[in-house]
């Protein structure tokens, strides 16, 4: 079957050799290209991270002082509902998958991932998901019931319109989006790794996306049962939530949190991954206590399924239950601990060089370890009791996923920005940005410690004058605020930097990983012939021999300087083929095979999308969704392999 837009390929001294990047909208619609993928995710992750933060600022404008009115009550619930759903799924998610996408096949000598086509097919399908979820404002049915929707309020006696429907089909859409990248990436880090790339020598920024992938194959299909059954519940009578049916609406929560705190280490461990890569190389050293670090990593993903029905405690588990998920709540602090203790090591004793990607790192550090200190606190049944459903919960989590997970991203953002763009951030108004977003935020959410402990509950509309909480509620927002001023910042940053931005080179930082050896931005193909990597951090001691073994590197550190090498044979077949061929480079005399374009992974989500539209409006229109999906996996299964 004939493919469009397929990359034209130059010819050097008379030989085929290496493909360009195909160029135009159109390549953009069809693009298998994971840097390019990589930034449709990033930018789109972008756009919703403004459009939960303007809710947010709703929320805090409302919450300025008592008996304000700025907006009307159902309007509230559904800043609060989308604000944590868009923030969680559309905002923090993504862009860990953004840098997923960008980051990993460089970090592992790849040229792309396993299953390009895939690849795209999930971030065309988050893009339907993302759109269905936010086509309930426009027709004013914005979700309402909160991010994590407990039962009974999401039965059609308390929600009868349609809000809690555009959540559900919203949310089961990523998931499906969620699921094919974290298989994807599984394959790809399995099978893909340049030779000599044991586990042990992967970069931990690679250790947490496979740890990450694990986690999503492992916890979305429970929260899609749920959901199955909550729609069920709604668009057909049956009664799993009912409890006019006899059903348990504890159930529900049980369900939910099974996926839901997995979740949390699914937003926090890229993060992780992202901090480990930034501090070893501004601290001049390598990553203290590697293996510790991998295996607190893995500790941590494993025992995050064990810990659920701490969110729990106050539903009347018994005292067994609690017991047990109290103990497992505070085990799982042990290997966090591990992994704060091994960044504060790698900082001690090093040339820190204090650039804005490290700021953002050493803030993540200690925000994330305050969060974890509260979260240490609600381990205990009796804390956590009296904290429930207060605004120390939400500063809780904030602290984690904010001050963690959104810390750690922007740190993302100005290290890998020269290697994306070729240009290098402003550092001075970087400085401003995290200066301001480092201020704002612990003006926004330190003082809600205060109203969580005098018990102002959270989710609510509003509050009377004289309960104390006027004075800290008037910081919180004047700090959310800042957090805004903050953003535009970085904005500016990037629009000066595009503009008339430094040039970054090829490894500005002196950085430690194989995505640092190759050009800014890279390739199409990214390397012209796959290194082979004979330790941890190879490409740094090739530069500095002095501080590796020499005889281990004897051998081939040459071919760490894979920009300058000739080009090898090196075909990328969809189906996940270990690339092991590339080990034998034809030094000229082939050309790099890079799969072509495809239209099909678009259309397959536009059928997922007119499949969920028919659910929620008509259902006339299901059909003609799964008969687009059909015939796009059909002319997806007869396209070439290797282009």
């Amino acid at each position: 079957m004939a493919t469009i837009a397929a990359p034209t390929e130059v010819r050097r001294g008379g030989l085929l050799a290496r493909p360009l990047a195909p160029t135009g909208v159109w390549s953009w619609l069809t693009t298998i290209d994971h840097k390019r993928i990589g930034i449709l995710y990033g930018s789109t992750a972008f756009l919703f991270f403004l459009i939960g933060g303007f809710e947010a600022l709703l929320i805090r404008t409302q919450l300025i002082r008592p008996d304000n009115h700025f907006v009307e009550p159902g309007t509230f619930n559904s800043l609060f509902t989308m604000h944590g759903t868009t923030m969680i799924f559309l905002v923090v998610m993504p862009l860990s998958a953004a840098f997923f996408n960008y980051i990993v096949p460089l970090q592992i000598g790849a040229r792309d991932v396993a299953f390009p086509r895939l690849n795209a097919f999930s971030y065309w399908v988050f893009l339907a998901g993302a759109t269905l979820m936010h086509i309930g404002f426009i027709v004013r049915q914005g979700p309402d019931m909160g991010w994590f929707a407990y039962a009974n309020l999401t039965e059609r006696a308390y929600s009868p319109g349609q809000s809690v429907d555009f959540w559900i089909v919203g949310l089961q859409v990523l998931g499906v989006a969620s699921v094919a990248a974290a298989l994807n990436f599984l394959i790809t880090i399995i099978q893909l790794r340049a030779p000599g790339m044991s586990l042990m020598r992967m970069p931990l920024f690679t250790w947490t996306t496979l740890i990450t992938s694990i986690l999503i194959v492992l916890a979305f299909p429970v929260i899609a049962i749920a959901l199955v059954e909550l729609m069920f519940d709604r668009l057909f009578g049956t009664n799993f939530f009912n409890v006019a049916g006899g059903a348990d609406p504890i159930l529900w929560q049980h369900m939910f949190w099974v996926f839901g705190h997995p979740e949390v280490y699914i937003l926090i461990l890229p993060a992780m991954g992202i901090v480990s890569e930034i501090i070893p190389v501004f601290s001049r050293k390598p990553l203290f206590g590697y293996p510790f670090m991998v295996y607190a990593v893995a500790s941590i993903a494993f025992l995050s399924f064990t810990v659920w029905a701490h969110h729990m405690f106050t539903t009347g588990l018994g005292p067994i239950a609690t017991s047990f998920f109290a103990a497992s709540t505070m085990l799982i602090a042990v290997p966090t601990g591990v992994k704060i203790f091994n960044w504060i090591s790698t900082v001690y004793g090093g040339s820190l060089s204090l650039k804005t990607p490290v700021l953002f790192a050493l803030g993540f550090v200690a925000l994330f370890t305050i969060g974890g200190l509260s979260g240490v606190m609600h381990a205990s049944p009796p804390v956590d009791t009296q904290h429930q459903d207060t605004y120390f919960v939400v500063a809780h989590f904030h602290y984690v996923l904010f001050g963690g997970s959104i810390f750690a991203l922007f740190g993302g953002l100005y290290y890998w920005w020269p290697k994306i763009s070729g240009r290098i951030l402003d550092d001075n108004i970087g400085k401003l940005h995290f200066t301001l977003m480092f201020i704002g935020f612990n003006m926004t959410f330190g003082p809600q410690h205060f109203l969580g402990v005098d018990g102002m509950p959270r989710r609510i509309f509003t509050y009377p004058a004289g309960m104390g909480w006027d004075f800290w509620n008037l910081i919180s927002s004047l700090g959310a605020y800042i957090i805004g001023i903050s953003v535009l910042v970085f904005i500016v940053n990037v629009i000066k930097t595009m503009r008339s931005g430094e040039r970054a080179g090829d490894d500005p930082w002196d950085g430690r990983t194989l995505e640092w050896s190759i050009s800014s931005p890279p390739a199409h193909y990214n390397f012209a012939t796959i290194p082979v990597v004979n330790a941890r951090d190879s490409y740094w001691i090739s530069k500095h021999p002095q501080h590796g073994d020499a005889d281990e590197l004897r051998s081939d550190v040459s071919q760490l300087s894979v920009a300058a090498q000739p080009v090898g044979e090196a075909g990328i077949p969809e189906q996940g083929e270990h690339h092991a061929a590339a080990e034998h480079a034809d030094h000229g005399h082939g050309h790099i095979h890079m799969p072509d374009p495809s239209y099909w992974p678009l259309i397959a989500a536009a059928g997922i999308f007119i499949t969920g539209f028919g659910i929620l409006f008509t259902m006339a229109l299901v059909p003609v969704g799964l008969f687009v999906l059909i015939v796009s996996a059909y002319g997806w299964s007869l396209e070439p392999v290797n282009g």
